[in-house]
């Protein structure tokens, strides 16, 4: 028998044997891995720091990362460091394309009306993923919300907002452990507001966002004053999500 470089096995030329169906593969898993960290770091990331968050020694580490660049799917800076290659923005594009398409206007409208950045999330699993977002124009510092960043579905106004439109069968196959108590919403006022929950010193304001043949979706703004008036932010934002939503109809 032959080792394969995922772990699996196969059987020697000429023995007659048959490949047994073969399960996760372990290289791509691994790979996929890698672009994750690589996506989601803060700044450009090493070799040797990636191989000891995979776990991995950096010859296999380095072969992964020569095959993602390959693919233009990973970077180098002019430093050595990995970044996010450009394939990988026409891969996004094409994540629920058509709400993203109808979104964007409304974002950037909403965004330079605020000062704030607005956003789309959309519920993946138990998690909450930025789709896209859009910084106001004119404001000097802006919040940046970097599409394809995550957090648990139970924190953070998105995530409260898209479990408020999730019908009952969609709550029961998430399971409550990972849901907001249902008493909770009993004063749903039609958006949610969160502080603190997602990133410290950072308030949001979401609504939810349901249209036909998209996934469960909000709507949200992020910010740093607390003292901004969040039932006006979420009246602003349901008018933006049924423009979106009468877009995509």
């Amino acid at each position: 028998m032959q080792e394969l470089e995922d772990g699996n096995r196969c059987p020697a030329p000429g023995s007659g044997a048959t490949v047994a169906a073969a399960g996760p593969s372990q290289t791509l898993s691994r790979g996929l891995s890698a672009l994750e960290l690589i996506a989601e770091a803060d700044k450009p990331i090493g070799i040797a720091e990636l191989s000891a968050q995979l776990g991995l020694h950096r010859s296999i580490t380095y072969r992964m990362v020569r095959t993602l660049e390959e693919h233009r799917l990973v970077a180098r800076t002019a430093a050595g460091g990995l970044v996010p290659g450009t394939r990988l923005a026409v891969l996004a594009r094409a994540v629920a394309r058509d709400l993203q398409s109808a979104a964007l206007p409304e974002l950037t409208a909403v965004a330079n009306e605020l000062g704030m950045t607005a956003f789309i999330t959309v519920l993946d699993a138990d998690e909450v993923i930025a789709l896209v977002s859009v910084e106001p124009r004119h404001t000097v510092a802006p919040v940046a919300q970097r599409p394809g960043t995550r957090h648990p579905l139970h924190r953070g106004a998105p995530g409260i907002a898209i479990q408020a439109a999730l019908t009952d069968q969609e709550r029961a196959t998430l399971g409550n452990e990972r849901l907001r108590d249902e008493a909770f919403f009993a004063a749903f006022p039609g958006y949610a507001t969160s502080h603190d929950e997602v990133i410290k010193g950072l308030s949001s304001v979401a609504v939810p966002l349901r249209a036909p043949a998209q996934p469960a979706a909000a709507i949200a703004v992020v910010y740093l004053d607390r003292s901004t008036d969040a039932a006006a932010v979420g009246m602003r934002l349901r008018q933006a999500a049924a423009t979106i939503v009468r877009e995509l109809a």
